[in-house]
């Protein structure tokens, strides 16, 4: 099932000893496309303290009273690495928060099993874990250059190949999944009152230095494509034809 990245602001993280707190935001991986981490709003237990919890870490998801469960106790969640989130996160950081928590990293089969990384860089599986650790925090970028905030992201301006289009309103993710599906596009003083959907196989370059999203469809195209409802289910029927109509002149890679 489909659900919107607004939609889950404001779930309650809950521990398997008691309530963490609240969601703020999410950050993506613009590679793959997939969140990557919940931004938690501890509130007075910590301070207002701000932490990154996996999507892995989420045992069980309650959306009629908008609770997630995590597999994480409290006195984790406290010891865990503390990461400014209004600061770009960097690979050092992201690698202390796998190294304290039970998860599997994200690059390829994992931070030290010499998987691919989010470069396409490998981490030698021979080497000594602090070599292998030095090398790739030296051979990479310090700041992880394509985690993304699904709130900064929010706002940028969408190009059709002949004008602008709208703006970013909101994302659409898969439950199952965790990956971002689509952008919900808000087509304001062009085309007022009607939403749609991008999704981003259909992107064909993202400028993130001037926030700008460009698709590879004309005005026209993405004017007449199929309207989203943002208070009505997203059913498989209405993906079809959606994903049928840009396939009608996009490329699907």
């Amino acid at each position: 099932m489909k659900r919107s990245i607004k939609s889950l602001v404001g779930f309650t993280m809950g521990a398997i000893d008691g309530e963490i707190g609240k969601v703020k935001e999410f950050y993506f991986d613009d590679n793959a496309w997939t969140i990557r981490y919940l931004i938690i709003e501890t509130g007075s237990w910590l301070f207002g303290r701000k932490v990154l919890i996996s999507p892995q870490a989420v045992l069980t998801s309650d959306w009629e009273n908008k609770v997630f469960l995590v597999n994480l106790t409290k006195e984790q969640i406290k010891n865990s690495p503390e990461i400014d989130t209004e600061k770009p996160v960097s690979r050092q950081q992201e690698i202390e928060l796998y190294a304290h928590y039970p998860w599997t990293g994200y690059w390829g089969g994992g931070i030290w099993a010499g998987g691919m990384g989010t470069s396409g860089m490998m981490m030698s599986p021979s080497l000594p874990l602090e070599t292998a650790v030095h090398e790739k925090l030296h051979s990479e970028e310090a700041i992880n250059p394509h985690l993304r905030s699904t709130d900064h992201v929010t706002g940028y301006n969408i190009k059709a190949i002949d004008g602008e289009v709208g703006d970013v309103e909101d994302f659409v993710i898969d439950e199952g999944t965790w990956k971002l599906a689509f952008m919900v596009v808000d087509t304001g003083n062009w085309f007022p009152g009607k939403k749609v959907l991008i999704s981003p196989n259909w992107i064909k370059d993202i400028q993130w230095d001037t926030s700008d999203v460009m698709v590879n469809a004309s005005v026209k195209q993405i004017k007449d494509s199929p309207e989203y409802d943002a208070n009505t289910y997203l059913s498989d029927g209405y993906e079809t034809n959606l994903h049928t109509y840009y396939g009608g002149f996009i490329s699907q890679e």
